[in-house]
This record gives structure tokens, C-alpha cells and sequence, in this order.
């Protein structure tokens, strides 16, 4: 395959063959080392073929093989001939990132952070399958997917400030939960207020490393040592069924015509079952939202029952990963509504976009790229670049280099836990098989990925975290 090199940290897939569109992937040259170890790139090709793709084919820094798209892929298509694809989205449908901010500095929890950490293990059920401590009826079930974490801050779970601190306030207007399978819904009522398992993670951290201090201030990060909560997860088992029932409407009502892999299965967007899509999927975001919001708001909980206060535990953001959404970019001189399609990258907005809170407008959207178990984690800032270079779009973690079973052979969870102790993190976990599948050696080096990041413009640096608790499903 030809792989042309733009500069240090760009590279180019030609336009050949069935591809609509070039490729751009963006990789340092350790990067890319891994990328070509799996299917990453020709994926990327696969994508540039897809009907009504516009300017590019997006890889971000931390890009690796997934399910159609790769995982860092990023795609915008046109709304009259474009299509939307499950699996430019992905099986969990907003697995996103919240970011808690403390006026807790290291010196002051040290000595709580066993009990702290202990605590919101109770306080958060996590695992596979893992039920939830809110047990929902259907009728409630439904509210919840029209109205996201609207929902669960009109039920005492969180302020409204939050929701203006989160990516479209915490709710996607566009959502129908009545496309929605019995299977989705049953899968939904017990996982709300839930973390899950595999990647996801809820971390108790300190900022290591301020690269930007008048941003970090304006994100209420304010010194070295301070102390932040990060939390990972999504729609759980309703978003993997969501994705599951509409790949299997595709394939029967579409078929695989005319498709290079049959994974980037897809409807036209305007079609009606591209609509039954698109509505569903923004009810599993919202899902996401109110799971999100609740787990939140226990650990608030927490801090306030073992260190006396949760004053000050405001909110700095909350992301989404995989999800496409309606947006406005400049494509040729003009301003267009087009289907960006995420998956597995965080949105990157530059100053003065309308959809950015408005304490951060003037600055940039906060990005949120966490670390794989037991390494750093960053805050960046969105750029004006980045809207001309990937959509307003940049990586959205480390991104795996292993598979889980490579992982399960290779290392022992009790021997990641005692290297965690050793390093002063404290670990929560319902399994140690989990531990060993999510060891940081079957990421890609977080570090390599957002200094990639920043050095192409799609996010700068404001601030280093590392872990000093961490609770995994």
C-alpha cells in the first residue's frame, strides 16, 4: 500500500481504486510502527470509499483496527447522498469521559485514598452484566433515553451546571427511544449508574504536570498535586444492542453491494431506517449521559462522607467517543451540515463555537484523553486547526496494540496489582482476569499519542495526570 509522507506526523493513503477520498493518518513514525502491525490502514481505505465521504478519510494518533471503521477513525458525510454507519460509531455508543475537579490536594487524601477508593466501589457497581443500584421501570427506562442527564439532575443526581458542562448538555435532542428493541430496553433497566468492564475505569488522580496554566485555571485546575476524578464507561449492554439490532436491519434491508468490507454495512442517512438509526443511537448516548451523571454524583458522595466535603467537586467536562452527530464545518470555502462519524476520537473545538460552554468559549473545548491502567492521562484544549485538519477531531485514549486474550497470556493481574501498589496506586477491582487484559503494555504509549496530538494542532496540552486510585470492572 502507498503510504505518502506529508510531514512529521501526517501521512497520506492515496486516492485509488474505489476510494472516493484520500486517507490522512496521523502518527508519529513509533505510531505508525503499530498501525501497520493490523488492518488499520486498509480500513481507512475502506472508509474513503463510502458514498458521499467528504475531504478525508481521518486516523487519529492513537488509531488501531476495529469493527468497519478503525478505532480513531473519523469520517464526515454529506447529508443528501451520505450514508451513517454502525460501525463508524461503534458497539458502545458514547463511551465517553467526565472529569471531576477536587479542592483536595494529594497531601490531604493520602492517607483516606484506600477508604475513598473502597467506598465508591461500593457506592458504583462494576463488571460485566453488572446490575445497576437503580432499579428502573420501562416507563422511566424511556424518559431516560429522551432526556439524558437532564434526567437524572431533575432527580437529585447532580446540578444543572453540570449539564452546561457537558457535550450537548447532556442531552441529544434527536433521540426516539420507540426504534429501540425489547432486548435493548431489558439490557438498559438494570445497568444505569454502572461502570462495566474492559477499558473502563474511574480513577482518583493528581495533576502531575501543568503545560498551560491560564487554560488549566480557566478549567478550574489550578496546581500541581490537586487532586481530579476521571470517569470512563457508556451505554453499556443497551448501546452494544443497539448497534447489534441495526447491523442486522442493514444487512437485510441494504446488503453488502458494492461495500469493500462488509462491516461498513450502512443506510443512507436520509433514508428512513438511516433515521431509525440516528434516533436510536442518540437515545444510547443519552443513556450514557445519565450513567455518567449518576456515577458522578456518587462519588461526590464519597468524598463528602470520607473526607468531610464535596465543596468544590465541580465538573470540568464531560466527552462523548463514539457517535456521530449533525455539525457545521467549512468544506471548500463553505459552510455545510455534514454527519461527522467519531469513533473512538473526542471532538476538538476551537475557540468560539457555539457549542462549547460558554466560561470556555473564548479558549477552546477541554479534551480528555485518558491513559491505559496505571500511566498518565492529559487534558488538552481544542484548536482553530483542528477544524480544517480532522474535523474538530483528536484521539481518544492510548489505544490497544494487544488483544485481550494476547493480554490474558502474556501477564498475571495479581503481578499488575502489586506493580500498581508499588508505584502508590490503589486498585478496585471485581476480577483480576480484567486487571490482566487492560495491562498498560497492550496499549500504545499514551504519552507518544498526545504529544502527536499536540504537535499536529489537533489538541494542545494544558495538563498531566497519573493515578493515585484506580477502580476497574
Amino acid at each position: 500500500m502507498e503510504l505518502k509522507k506529508i510531514n512529521d506526523y501526517t501521512w497520506e493513503i492515496p486516492k485509488e481504486g474505489m476510494m472516493r477520498v484520500p486517507a490522512i493518518i496521523y502518527a508519529s513514525e513509533k505510531l505508525l510502527d503499530t498501525v501497520k502491525k493490523d488492518q488499520t490502514l486498509q480500513q481507512a481505505k475502506n472508509v474513503a470509499c463510502l458514498p458521499g465521504i467528504q475531504r478525508y478519510s481521518y486516523v487519529m494518533p492513537d488509531g488501531h483496527q476495529g469493527y468497519g471503521f478503525p478505532i480513531g477513525g473519523v469520517a464526515a458525510f454529506d447529508l443528501d447522498e451520505g450514508i451513517i454507519s454502525p460501525g463508524g460509531v461503534g458497539y458502545d455508543i458514547n463511551c465517553g469521559v467526565r472529569l471531576l475537579r477536587t479542592n483536595y490536594r494529594e497531601k490531604e487524601i493520602i492517607a483516606k485514598r484506600r477508604e475513598l477508593l473502597a467506598e465508591i466501589f461500593k457506592e458504583v457497581p462494576a463488571g460485566v452484566g453488572k446490575g445497576g443500584i437503580t432499579k428502573l421501570s420501562r416507563n422511566v427506562l424511556l424518559e431516560i433515553l429522551v432526556k439524558g442527564a437532564e434526567w437524572a439532575v431533575e432527580n437529585g443526581y447532580g446540578t444543572k451546571e453540570d449539564l452546561m458542562l457537558t457535550e450537548e448538555n447532556g442531552r441529544m435532542k434527536d433521540a426516539d427511544p420507540s426504534y429501540l428493541s425489547s432486548r435493548a430496553l431489558e439490557r438498559g433497566i438494570p445497568q444505569l449508574g454502572t461502570l462495566g468492564s474492559g477499558n473502563h475505569f474511574l480513577e482518583i488522580q493528581k495533576v502531575e504536570k501543568i503545560y498551560n496554566r491560564e487554560i488549566a485555571k480557566v478549567f478550574g485546575i489550578d496546581e500541581e498535586g490537586q487532586i481530579l476524578v476521571m470517569i470512563h464507561c457508556g451505554s453499556r449492554g443497551l448501546g452494544h444492542q443497539v448497534a447489534t439490532d441495526f447491523i442486522e436491519l442493514m444487512e437485510n434491508k441494504i446488503g453488502h453491494k458494492g461495500l469493500p468490507d462488509r462491516e461498513l454495512i450502512n443506510a443512507p442517512i436520509k433514508s428512513p431506517l438511516g433515521q431509525q438509526y440516528y434516533k436510536s443511537m442518540c437515545a444510547a448516548v443519552n443513556y450514557a449521559f445519565a450513567n455518567r451523571q449518576m456515577i458522578a454524583h456518587w462519588v461526590r458522595d464519597v468524598f463528602a462522607k470520607v473526607l468531610g466535603s464535596s465543596v468544590g467537586m465541580r465538573q470540568i467536562y464531560d466527552v462523548c467517543h463514539n457517535v456521530a452527530k449533525i455539525e457545521k464545518h467549512k468544506i471548500d470555502g463553505k459552510e455545510k451540515l455534514v454527519c461527522i462519524h467519531r469513533k473512538g476520537a473526542t471532538r476538538s473545538f476551537g475557540p468560539g463555537r457555539p457549542e462549547i460552554p460558554e466560561i470556555y468559549r473564548p479558549y477552546g473545548q477541554p479534551v480528555i484523553i485518558p491513559g491505559s491502567m496505571g500511566t498518565a492521562s492529559y487534558i488538552l484544549v481544542g484548536t482553530k486547526e483542528a477544524e480544517e485538519l480532522s474535523f474538530s477531531s483528536t484521539a481518544h485514549g492510548a489505544g490497544r496494540v494487544m488483544s485481550r486474550n494476547e493480554a490474558l497470556r502474556r501477564f498475571r493481574g495479581e503481578q499488575i496489582r502489586d506493580q500498581l501498589l508499588a508505584k502508590g496506586i490503589e486498585l478496585q477491582s471485581t476480577s483480576l482476569k480484567g486487571v490482566a487484559e487492560e495491562a498498560s503494555a497492550a496499549y500504545k504509549d499514551v504519552d507518544e499519542v498526545v504529544r502527536t496530538s499536540h504537535e499536529v494542532g489537533i489538541g494542545r496540552l494544558v495538563a498531566k495526570v497519573v493515578p493515585v486510585g484506580v477502580m476497574k470492572g
